[in-house]
């Protein structure tokens, strides 16, 4: 089982709307390129689909409000800035950043079964 963090989240969270972004995430523990490869073994080789499958459930399944889902619908998944968030939700700039930062934390509250 993985531990989601912060970081990994927002990560993941684009290629709930978009499917191809999952093509732009590389594993920041591989090794470079250019390196010799070893043999991998496949029942540990790489948990990508499964962080897929999980951010797609913790996005529908988390317990946000709904200006929290509108403003990290629009931040991470039609990447606005939060300026342009702000006045579509008639708020300040600074509440859209609590918004967002409070939906990316729900969903990693539902992601790791602490959701309340």
């Amino acid at each position: 089982m993985t531990n989601y963090d912060r970081r990994l989240v927002e990560r993941l969270l684009p290629t709930v709307w978009d499917p191809y972004a999952a093509y732009g995430i590389t594993d920041s523990t591989a090794p470079d390129p250019d390196m010799p490869r070893a043999r991998v073994d496949p029942a540990i080789r790489g948990t990508l689909y499964a962080h897929l499958a999980d951010i797609k459930t913790g996005w529908q399944r988390a317990p946000l409000r709904p200006e929290e889902r509108q403003a990290v619908l629009l931040y991470y998944g039609l990447d606005q800035d939060q300026r342009h968030i702000a006045h579509v939700q008639g708020v300040t700039r600074q509440t859209v950043g609590e918004r967002v930062d409070r939906g990316v934390g729900r969903i990693v509250d539902c992601l790791n079964g602490t959701a309340a």
